[in-house]
């Protein structure tokens, strides 16, 4: 059975202090190009956030949900939530609806105590990595980063890494362009910009 995967290339990468996201902004759907500002990084929390490839609509209520969750679970413990927790309340909500599942592949992750990056599939999966790239674009997006990430890089390392990566995925991925959003995440906060092709 093959599952119909709308394109994008979504990245995570730890570096010493924190991590960084960066995904492109095309909305492909078959061959017609639906849209060229689709934000596909989201900070979920202070200190988690995540990219996303996949259905948009589906993508958009995992982010909401989540997120919800999370400030439900904050005021509870009354304390930040850490990365791996959130990636098990994705893996929960995503493994419930596994008969009619969300069509995402999804990279979260942030610092609490120290950076951590997780990959989950649509059906809840949830593998931890130093580095990770979703979405049509992936194989591209990876021969970039399994050749040059290399632990304990500094944040401006990390950011550039990434958004060769997605650079070097939307060259050869006719799903993926359209510039670059990049979402960087540190003990000290969030920040996001975005790049041009």
């Amino acid at each position: 059975m093959s599952m119909y995967m709308p394109g994008a290339t979504a990245v995570g990468i730890t570096f010493d202090n924190g991590v960084v996201f960066a995904s492109e902004k095309r909305i492909a759907y078959g061959n017609f190009l639906v849209s060229k500002t689709t934000k596909k990084t989201f900070s979920l929390t202070d200190q988690v956030g995540t990219a996303i490839a996949g259905l948009v609509a589906d993508m958009q209520i995992l982010v909401l949900q989540i997120k919800a969750l999370a400030k439900i679970r904050k005021m509870e413990l009354k304390r930040d939530i850490p990365p791996n927790s959130i990636a098990k309340m994705m893996s929960n909500l995503m493994y419930e609806r596994r008969f009619f599942p969300l069509l995402t592949q999804v990279i979260v992750g942030g610092v609490v105590d120290k950076p951590a990056i997780y990959t989950l599939d649509p059906l809840g999966s949830v593998l931890p990595d130093e580095y990770a790239a979703v979405g049509t674009g992936a194989e591209m997006a990876l021969g970039v980063l399994d050749q040059q990430y290399k632990p304990g890089m500094k944040e401006k390392e990390a950011t550039d890494l990434a958004i060769k990566s997605i650079r070097a995925a939307t060259m050869r991925d006719s799903f993926s362009g359209d510039g670059i959003d990049v979402l960087v995440i540190t003990k000290e906060g969030t920040k996001e910009f975005t790049e041009k092709l």
